[in-house]
């Protein structure tokens, strides 16, 4: 009668354990001779990081006071050189060169936070941490959206949804939303056509998950899909978000990775909160 206890125990200390060797593996980098990249470093004694300021994982401080840089990237790049005992040592990148300058080992790693795609994924390896997605947003008073629940909900004939030509967007919005009106508007500058919602032109529209926090702080009366969390948990059109190292050096990547997961509630916590001060 005593099985099933023993059983649960006995998986739980096997759970444990694992966790436990997790983060062995986190907190000690591989040994000498196992990653050519770990060895180099050490023996510079410096980390080099790509830096490139894209919010909310990575940002830059001018103002000439304080740290330089701030956000998730810098701050899962600090414990990578604090492990290795080395200096981390921040290298300017353009876009266009964020990732070039691995294969040319300018840099042991670009922190500048980049999207993971089948293309990127051809010539380098990620470490993700994040991801962007979209929300959909309207005004909240809306009669037509009182019965809006989900993002599903606004595939509907019903609805009219508003989005910038030519943005990030568009195709996306076409194939989500098959059955809704769709009103196409030349870009403003914006970060979404508010101005079609407030003027009752469209229901609903997208928006990135980030500047939608800022944007539902400084115009008010608006709700948001989906709805829980203030839509900082959507999956939709979601992409992963991490830095990128060279192709074959798996010793490193597999390190790189433990420790990310072994800091991957802190993370969370700073990208929260940079997103809640951003203006």
């Amino acid at each position: 009668m005593n099985m099933p206890k023993l059983k649960l125990k006995s998986t739980l200390t096997g759970l444990a354990m694992g966790l436990a060797s997790a983060a062995l593996l986190a907190q000690t980098p591989p040994a000498p001779g196992a990653s050519p990249r770990i060895d180099a470093i050490k023996k510079s004694g410096e980390l080099r990081v790509g830096v490139l300021q894209n919010s909310p994982w990575l940002l830059e401080n001018t103002s000439g006071g304080g740290q330089a840089w701030s956000g998730p990237a810098w701050t899962l790049a600090t414990e990578y050189a604090r492990l290795l005992n080395v200096k981390l040592v921040p290298v300017a990148v353009s876009h266009e060169t964020k990732v070039p300058v691995l294969a040319a080992n300018q840099v042991d790693m670009t922190i500048s936070p980049l999207g993971e795609t089948p293309e990127r994924l051809k010539v380098v390896d990620f470490v993700v941490y994040s991801t962007t997605s979209v929300c959909m947003f309207g005004r909240a008073g809306n009669d037509k959206l009182a019965k809006v629940k989900s993002v599903d909900d606004l595939n509907s004939p019903d609805i009219t949804i508003a989005y910038f030509t030519g943005g990030a967007e568009e195709n996306w919005v076409k194939e989500r939303f098959p059955k809704a009106k769709f009103r196409a508007v030349a870009s403003s500058g914006a970060t979404a056509p508010v101005e079609e919602i407030m003027a009752r032109r469209a229901d609903a529209a997208p928006i990135n998950r980030v500047p939608w926090v800022n944007l539902n702080q400084k115009v008010k009366g608006l709700t948001v899909y989906p709805q829980e969390n203030n839509c900082q948990g959507s999956k939709e059109k979601a992409s992963p978000v991490g830095l990128a190292v060279d192709k074959n050096q798996q010793a490193f990547l597999d390190w790189l990775r433990a420790v990310e997961k072994t800091l991957e509630p802190k993370l969370a916590a700073e990208e929260k909160r940079v997103i809640e001060s951003l203006k």
